[in-house]
């Protein structure tokens, strides 16, 4: 299975023209803890995480909808490709204490987002269905 493959649907993103209250919402409605904030052509141009509202909006003073997302991204991104292994991409993931990994092809540009939960739950899946053989090669004995 590739990261792409394990990646939830559809990417959640925003434009480096939105508010931080737009890329909150976006959050929001798509229930994810991150959104890619993505150019004119749709290469990402950073990644706006929970960390960022904690860090970088809640305590600012300032309104939500008067904060430009490209002033509160996190950049640079670390991102990952398409040739970025299940393996490589969660270690990078515990290493750097990232939950979210944007995958770009080698333009840039957005093609999923990995979360550490879709990671987790890949490994969940596959050592069940590993426990599931088992319990069955044992029971046909």
């Amino acid at each position: 299975m590739t990261i792409l493959e394990m990646c939830d649907a559809n990417a959640a993103t925003v434009s480096v023209d939105a508010t931080a209250e737009q890329a909150i919402q976006t959050m929001l409605d798509r229930r994810v803890g991150a959104v890619a904030v993505v150019d004119e052509n749709q290469r990402v141009a950073g990644i706006f995480t929970e960390r960022d509202v904690l860090r970088r909006v809640s305590l600012s003073g300032r309104e939500p909808a008067r904060i430009l997302v490209r002033e509160v991204m996190t950049t640079p991104v670390e991102m990952a490709t398409l040739d970025t292994s299940p393996g490589e991409a969660l270690a990078t993931m515990v290493e750097r204490h990232y939950r979210h990994l944007p995958i770009v092809d080698d333009d840039g540009h957005l093609l999923g987002m990995l979360s550490i939960r879709n990671v987790l739950q890949t490994r969940i899946d596959t050592l069940t269905r590993q426990l599931d053989e088992a319990r069955s090669i044992r029971d046909a004995r």
